[in-house]
């Protein structure tokens, strides 16, 4: 069995609650399991990782959010740290192509386009995939709620109502609104890049059947 080498699978959801952070440690290790050199990026990583160190500092500078070109900037040079250090695959949580934050930090529609066509030419010639993991936001958010405990309810919304471009949020009703409007402009952006997106819709499927169809759908990875 033959992995890709020099490539990046960026799994993304259009909902907390959808399976990403289960979906990559799986396919971390089925990749690492087929002989690759792996780079499992989890999405606490953004604040540790020393490429996105820029980054960690503007965001605690007390604005509150990144210029787009410290994201960018940032991204060049993990991929190319990481294809200097001979990784075949990079498996990324909630990384690439920052779009939930961008939102949030009040950018629109035209500014985040600019911003993926400044990340296509920043990661070549490394490989992209977008996992694109969807699922109903009401439904995704309860499973959430069961996952995190009632507390995470309050940290959730305070977070999205407190930042610019998602003070619409009041309460979980709100917030599956603003992600169902999200949603719509992520598969939007996605379409004008060249990177392979796989859209998932999960309703109804459990972490194993997700990533079955992940691996059957990406045939030329695994």
């Amino acid at each position: 069995m033959t992995m890709v080498t020099g490539h990046l699978i960026a799994v993304i959801g259009s909902s907390p609650g959808v399976g990403k952070s289960t979906l990559c440690r799986a396919l971390a290790r089925r990749a690492a399991e087929s002989g690759a050199t792996v780079d499992h990026f989890e999405e606490a990583d953004i604040l540790s990782r020393p490429s996105f160190r820029p980054v960690a500092e503007e965001f605690a500078g007390g604005s509150g959010s990144v210029r787009p070109a410290t994201l960018v900037d940032s991204t060049r040079d993990y991929v190319a740290k990481a294809r200097a250090e001979g990784v075949d695959v990079l498996v990324t949580d909630a990384l690439l192509p920052f779009i939930p934050s961008l939102v949030a930090w009040g950018h629109d529609e035209s500014a985040i386009a600019a911003v993926l066509d400044e990340l296509a030419p920043a990661v070549r010639p490394t490989r992209v995939t977008v996992v694109y993991l969807r699922d109903d936001p009401d439904t995704a958010l309860r499973r959430a709620v069961e996952r995190e405990g009632p507390q995470w309810v309050d940290w959730y919304v305070t977070k999205l109502g407190a930042a610019p471009g998602t003070r619409s949020v009041k309460d979980l009703a709100s917030a599956a609104e603003h992600l169902r409007r999200e949603e719509e402009l992520t598969v939007r952006l996605l379409a004008r890049t060249d990177w392979h997106v796989l859209s998932v819709d999960v309703g109804g499927l459990d972490a194993e059947q997700t990533e079955r169809y992940v691996r059957e759908n990406l045939p030329d990875l695994w």
